[in-house]
């Protein structure tokens, strides 16, 4: 079969098959990162670059083809960190990495539970902690700046990182999937110029953390004890372990109707 195509041969399949190869690893690479996005909104504007061009809307197609342009011209500083970090597996001859799976909704319920019995064991005893909890987008560059844990989600195993004075308090937790995959982690600080100036440094990380991702955000403040939690660059606070746990099973969940927590929440920041 392969010799009825003309200019076909085995060497062509082989090098068919090694282009594919590492395309399929380069996405493996990405997968779980922010750069993700990125690449949806590439196809976004090459996919409406091509409807106006086949539709004859020559402004609109000029000013897609111009920004499709500066777009590429960004690419190397837009995805710095994924080309070093695949540079960086290719020389450590790490470039093979295992995949997380998707978690059913008894995991994902076993894992809302075991952080909300740590959250409240935490303000009980008024010790400050910010969880995250990863979603779609994918936050890879912030769980590696931590210290990797890699261990199923557990109370006990929260409550210990956080304990005060012990190595790994003062940054943030990141959970994805039902793993701790690291703590001590550092968060970007939201820079909303009208939230209140007793916010601490935990409040603005996590508030910072899901401005730039879809990560869920929970936030124990070491002064007074209060729960709080973070989505979409939105604030709510006093909360209590019904509340916390509605929330989290609107926004981890797979979801049956439209999610109106947040609605009725709204944005609290005092």
């Amino acid at each position: 079969m392969l010799a009825r195509l003309p200019g076909f041969d085995f060497i062509s399949l082989i090098d068919i098959l090694l282009v594919a190869f590492v395309l399929y690893k380069l996405i493996m690479l990405i997968k779980g990162t922010r750069a993700v996005q990125l690449i949806k909104g590439l196809a976004v504007l090459l996919i409406a670059t091509t409807i106006s061009d086949w539709a004859g809307f020559y402004t609109i197609n000029w000013i897609l083809q111009n920004t499709m342009t500066m777009v590429f011209v960004a690419l190397p500083v837009v995805f710095q960190p994924e080309l070093r970090r695949a540079l960086e597996q290719l020389g450590r001859g790490r470039f093979f990495a295992r995949q997380m799976t998707v978690l059913g909704t008894e995991d994902v319920n076993r894992v809302i539970n075991e952080v909300i019995k740590g959250v409240l064991v935490l303000t009980k005893n008024k010790i400050g902690a910010l969880i995250i909890i990863e979603r779609e987008t994918g936050i890879k560059d912030f769980i590696e700046t931590g210290v990797k844990i890699d261990a199923l989600v557990n109370s006990d195993l929260l409550i210990n990182i956080f304990i005060p004075k012990s190595p790994l308090h003062d940054g943030a937790v990141i959970i994805r999937g039902d793993r701790v995959m690291a703590a001590g982690c550092f968060l970007p600080l939201t820079e909303n110029p009208d939230l209140h100036k007793e916010l601490g440094t935990r409040h603005r990380a996590g508030i910072g953390i899901t401005e730039l991702s879809d990560a869920v955000a929970i936030i124990v403040s070491e002064e007074t004890g209060v729960i709080s939690a973070a989505s979409e660059g939105k604030l709510t606070r006093y909360l209590d372990d019904k509340t916390l746990k509605e929330m989290l099973s609107n926004l981890l969940l797979p979801k049956q109707g439209t999610n109106s927590f947040w609605q009725w929440r709204g944005n609290v920041n005092d």
